[in-house]
């Protein structure tokens, strides 16, 4: 992970998880309520919070549920979680409005039209925000999107309307019309300064915002097409959508962004003499493919720089995991693993598995975030140590071999550190009596490891050797950037479970055969060159959008009082 790729992925202390439409509503008529109780000045308190709910809280109500109703219609896909969440947010939008505008009101000594006029732009403000959101999300035009993003401002507008008496002003229907579209006797006296200018003044504001917008998104969107050929928007909304939801938006995004690659797949298979299968240490269909022996080699560790590798041969296969700790590392690069695998084959080894066991690192801090690439010192590092353990594997004796597995899901979660898999145990034993050999590979399922962790893991191990590896899984990192293991979860309740697996997986040896098989499959890979460009992107577009935002909604509110100034 580079620099920009770190200053994006710590964006991810803001990210939050969309919660249930229940409690955003119930906070909403919570806010509705004191707002009313502030603003209106009744006999009784409840008069004041019920008059809240009705002018505050129902439009908030409306939007909840009927924005996702009409924007599912129109090809949107804006569920009722985040409609509810957005409505919140927008309500105390408005009741920010209204408070500032009321606080201005009292101490300048304004008159009562001028907490109604920042209640209008108020409005109109929201219906610019809402408007943003389901662009992002349900990725429309601005005129489609237009629609369920002005429910909420609409709504408002239309209880005003009916409550206000502006029909007074208005010649048009009857005595029917007058009954139930004009009520000012049923509303608080605040918004009988309201008349038909004032709508007209919301419907402009709108249309100036609603511009305002297009220009804010046209602008940021620019980079995103020159450089990567996408819409940010396409970004946001899956983004979005895998956070809040859970959704697939996001992998459809980098699947468009990304490009094609052949990947070799290697894949080991532990059966027994009877021929089912005990363990396999990655899935795919060159498993149909394996030659299997009953024999394996000790395993043997080399050392290069900061670079350690445990490696042991199956037959004329080898299993060879890579390390730098307690040196800080993330990913190793491709060509670089396929180098590393080449030199440990350079002395006969037919198939390797080489495994980055991702096992330390120190999350965003320090220029050098760790990554392996071709030309740095641990890159040669690695194919020195690798060119000297395939020359020793494939020299080395083979002796009868036993293989005993353990598995333990624990009851950590993915907000721990730590993913639904768990922690995986398996134990390599060769050899009988005094010259057996036992080796321990423990898999958790976590991507990367505090410094010491790995250590503190294996000193509760009883063998020969060990190492102990992270699945690189990002699912532990849908709020955090860098959620390693043992950020959260207490090392030495990690530990216990660890050693239980062993000796678990101790009881379960038994005499197997195991192989290697290599598929080289073409599939869609988003590589680090396009996640740099991506992060610089992003970060380019991040830093001049605060001050284009800036630019923005200064304008639209100059326009705004302009048009205030002139209704007036």
């Amino acid at each position: 992970m580079t620099r920009s790729q770190g200053d994006l992925a710590s964006l991810s202390r803001f990210v939050f998880r969309t919660p249930d439409w229940s409690a955003s509503v119930l906070v909403a008529l919570l806010v509705a309520a004191v707002a009313g109780v502030a603003a209106f000045d009744y006999r009784f308190v409840l008069d004041d919070a019920y008059q809240g709910i009705v002018y505050i809280g129902v439009p908030t109500l409306v939007a909840a549920f009927g924005t996702p109703w009409v924007d599912r219609r129109i090809g949107g896909r804006l569920t009722y979680n985040r409609s509810a969440l957005l409505a919140l947010v927008c309500e105390v939008i408005l009741v920010v409005f209204l408070v500032v505008g009321a606080a201005v009101a009292a101490v300048v000594g304004f008159w009562q039209q001028f907490v109604f006029d920042a209640l209008v732009v108020g409005l109109a403000s929201i219906f610019a925000f809402r408007l943003f959101v389901i662009l992002a999300i349900s990725r429309q035009s601005i005129l489609v999107a237009a629609v369920p993003a002005s429910i909420q401002t609409a709504t408002a507008a239309a209880l005003a309307f009916v409550y206000s008496g502006t029909l007074r002003f208005v010649e048009v229907g009857g005595p029917l019309v007058e009954t139930y579209l004009a009520r000012p006797e049923k509303a608080p006296p605040e918004l009988s300064v309201v008349g038909p200018d004032d709508f007209l003044v919301l419907a402009a504001l709108c249309g100036v915002y609603a511009v305002a917008v297009w220009v804010f998104v046209a602008a940021i969107d620019r980079p995103w097409r020159r450089a990567l050929g996408v819409s940010v928007l396409d970004f946001v909304g899956g983004f979005v959508g895998h956070v809040a939801e859970g959704s697939r938006e996001l992998e459809t995004f980098f699947e468009d962004l990304g490009e094609a690659a052949v990947v070799p797949v290697t894949v080991m298979g532990i059966r027994r003499p009877d021929g089912t299968e005990k363990a396999r240490f990655v899935l795919d269909r060159a498993h149909d493919r394996i030659d299997y022996a009953g024999t394996a080699t000790r395993s043997l560790r080399e050392r290069e720089g900061e670079s350690k590798l445990l490696g042991q041969a199956f037959g004329d296969d080898a299993v060879v995991v890579a390390t730098h700790a307690p040196g800080c590392a993330d990913d190793v690069d491709f060509s670089v693993g396929l180098s590393t695998a080449a030199e440990v084959r350079t002395a006969g080894i037919e198939d390797v598995l080489l495994v980055d066991a991702h096992n330390c690192n120190d999350g965003l801090d320090g220029e050098d975030l760790g990554h392996v690439v071709p030309g740095s010192r641990r890159s040669f590092d690695l194919m020195t140590a690798a060119g000297r353990l395939g020359g020793r594997l494939a020299d080395a004796d083979r002796r009868p071999l036993r293989v005993g597995v353990a598995w333990d899901p624990t009851d950590w979660t993915p907000a721990e550190g730590i993913g639904p898999l768990g922690v995986r145990v398996a134990v390599v034993e060769v050899g009988a009596g005094e010259a057996v050999h036992r080796t321990v590979y423990c898999l958790v399922d976590g991507n990367n490891m505090d410094p010491g962790v790995r250590e503190e893991l294996l000193a509760v191990v009883d063998a020969d050797a060990a190492e102990v590896m992270t699945t690189d899984t990002h699912v532990v990192n849908t709020m955090e950037a860098t959620n390693q293991v043992g950020d959260a979860v207490d090392v030495a309740d990690l530990a216990g479970v660890v050693e239980g697996l062993v000796a678990e997986a101790t009881a379960d040896l038994e005499p197997v055969e195991a192989g290697l098989a290599v598929e080289h499959t073409e599939v869609t890979v988003f590589g680090n060159d396009r996640t740099e460009a991506l992060a610089s992107t992003a970060n380019a577009v991040i830093q001049i959008g605060g001050a284009l935002l800036g630019l923005v909604v200064a304008g639209a509110m100059a326009l705004s009082l302009l048009i205030l100034l002139v209704a007036g």
